[in-house]
């Protein structure tokens, strides 16, 4: 029996909820909460522009709440509107903007319409947004579906069910009926993949003792010591270097010598 009531429930709030959508069916509406309190039923409407769902000194709301009076048998339902800060970043208002684009310019133009929505969601801040337009009303020879994604999305898992803003309308226009679904993955989303990089600190911090007058005096000799030890190594390299010449040099002479010889001993013989 509970799981009946509890299924009644939950089906007569979806109830609530589509009546709502289809009575206050505007750009600026994006979604209804539903809350039980001992008062009565708490109706929360989330818009970008509550002016427009109010209505001229709360006409839309009088009328909304004997509706749901008279449909659902509610004895005293709250309705209140709520403001949406940033509207780009509700999916739901997003994929109505989309349809009252098409309403007001066409399908023709779903491509430019599709590009600037999706720059204006990632300016807006979000991680990654996606938006599919699907439909007979697509004016494409080909594909009837096209995609359009920006940034980092996610397709499965915990966080695409739970954490993933998700927003559904259709156009029904001439050409024929158009879907349009908006994906908003939002930046406060911690994602269980994500890797943050972080720097380190590479400089070493040494602390320098006093230096006494005596070591100071120890490392100047020790550095004229050197000197004189790389000058006595240059010059003994020079001489090394000049021996080397002179003995390639009469080398060569003695070569020479006992050639002539033999040229001056031919020319004897042939006389």
């Amino acid at each position: 029996m509970i799981e009946r009531q509890i299924l009644a429930q939950k089906k007569k709030e979806q109830q609530i909820k589509e009546f709502i959508y289809a009575y206050l069916n505007k750009a600026s509406y994006s979604h209804t909460e539903i809350q039980r309190t001992p008062m009565g039923e708490r109706i929360i409407i989330y818009s970008s522009k509550p002016g427009l769902v109010v209505g001229r000194r709360g006409s839309n709301i009088i009328d909304a709440t004997r509706l749901l009076k008279e449909k659902f048998g509610l004895e005293n339902p709250q309705i209140e509107v709520a403001e949406i800060e940033n509207p780009s970043l509700n999916a739901q208002s997003v994929s109505k903007r989309i349809v009252t684009l098409f309403d007001r310019f066409g399908a023709k133009k779903f491509k430019s319409i599709g590009y600037k929505v999706l720059e204006n969601m990632m300016n807006a801040g979000a991680k990654g947004a996606e938006i599919v337009i699907s439909g007979r009303g697509v004016p494409s020879t080909r594909a009837k579906r096209w995609r359009f994604t920006s940034g980092y999305m996610k397709k499965t898992g915990d966080i695409f069910d739970n954490y993933v803003d998700k927003g559904y309308a259709t156009a029904n226009l001439r050409s024929g009926t158009i879907g349009v679904v908006v994906k908003i993955l939002h930046s406060e989303v911690k994602l269980p993949d994500q890797i943050i990089l972080k720097e380190l600190d590479t400089t070493i911090k040494v602390e320098a003792e006093p230096v006494k007058v005596e070591q100071v005096k120890e490392e100047k000799i020790d550095i004229e010591k050197l000197e004189e030890i790389k000058k006595e190594s240059i010059e003994e390299k020079k001489e090394v270097k000049k021996e080397k010449k002179e003995k390639s040099v009469e080398k060569k002479v003695e070569k020479k010598a006992p050639v002539k010889e033999v040229k001056k001993n031919k020319k004897k013989e042939s006389k």
